[in-house]
């Protein structure tokens, strides 16, 4: 079984993410690296659209399971499915997580963070323990097996696949394959939000990474400084595009989360920006919990 990305829903100028083909013990393979801190999100300006609320409330627990995978080659730590590339650079460390087909929805919970435990395994389960991971990867369903069998990512099942550092602070490792609950959980990120700009002429396309808070992102808006705001679509993943001329304008964003709080960023981007840049904005506002 893999983590790869789903079949997204292309459009004109759309170009999807390249498959994983590494097995489920050998892909993102994250550098040991403290778990981020999560904080909730506080007094932010309400936004004007209406998306979807959070998947999963942050006081409800809910069951599923867990698997690991082995981090072959820390050097090599990718999030592809949503698009964030080395996940250390991005922020995420090894605190991260991919999602099974009925969890994933398409994309949209990239950058999400949930907690963990284990839960109902004497043997295996580590007591009084519990980890928040960051959605960055996709795991695949395999029909060559029974959701019952082999087939662990296959709808209609919860499954989350660790990397094996992040596994082993709430199991044993021989488990492989334990009970857990989850909740959605605040997100807590050093830094501002990330906007990592690629494309070529008119077609831009923006990478959304280190989101606050809620984590993932539900609408997106650019403005130059010689056009109004313009809505953005997704591509895949926190990929999210546009086809306008913006060359030669400072850009600003607007960045709405799932929980409807919208953050906006005046001129992240001067106005001799080039592709293949990254910029960093404002940040969602948080407090501990």
């Amino acid at each position: 079984m893999s983590l790869v990305p789903p079949p997204p829903n292309h459009q004109d100028n759309e170009m999807p993410p390249p498959l994983l083909q590494n097995p489920m013990h050998t892909l993102l393979k994250p550098l040991l690296l403290p778990l981020l801190f999560i904080f909730p999100i506080t007094s932010l300006t309400s936004s004007t659209t209406t998306p979807p609320p959070l998947s999963t409330t942050l006081s409800q627990w809910q069951s599923a399971r867990a698997t690991y995978y082995a981090a072959s080659d820390p050097r090599n730590t990718v999030g592809v499915a949503c698009g964030y590339g080395d996940l250390v650079k991005a922020g995420y460390g090894w605190g991260t997580v991919g999602l099974s087909e009925s969890m994933f929805e398409r994309g949209q919970i990239c950058g999400a963070c949930f907690e963990l435990k284990c839960v109902d395994d004497l043997r295996w389960c580590i007591p009084g323990t519990a980890i928040i991971v960051s959605v960055t990867n996709f795991c695949a369903p395999n029909y060559g097996f029974t959701s019952d069998g082999g087939g662990k990512c296959n709808p209609p099942n919860k499954h989350f696949v660790l990397p094996i550092e992040a596994f082993e602070k709430i199991a044993i490792w021989k488990a492989a394959n334990i009970p857990v609950l989850y909740r959605r959980f605040k997100c807590r990120r050093e830094g501002g939000i990330r906007f990592t700009i690629s494309g070529s002429g008119i077609f831009l396309s923006v990478l959304i990474s280190n989101v606050a808070g809620a984590g993932d992102v539900t609408a997106v808006k650019i403005k130059g400084s010689r056009t109004g705001w313009l809505d953005m679509g997704r591509k895949w993943g926190q990929n999210w595009h546009v086809n306008a001329n913006l060359q030669n304008q400072a850009l600003s964003f607007e960045v709405t989360s799932s929980d409807r709080m919208t953050v906006i960023s005046y001129n992240v981007a001067p106005k001799d920006w080039r592709f293949g840049q990254a910029f960093e904005g404002k940040q969602f506002e948080t407090q501990m919990y």
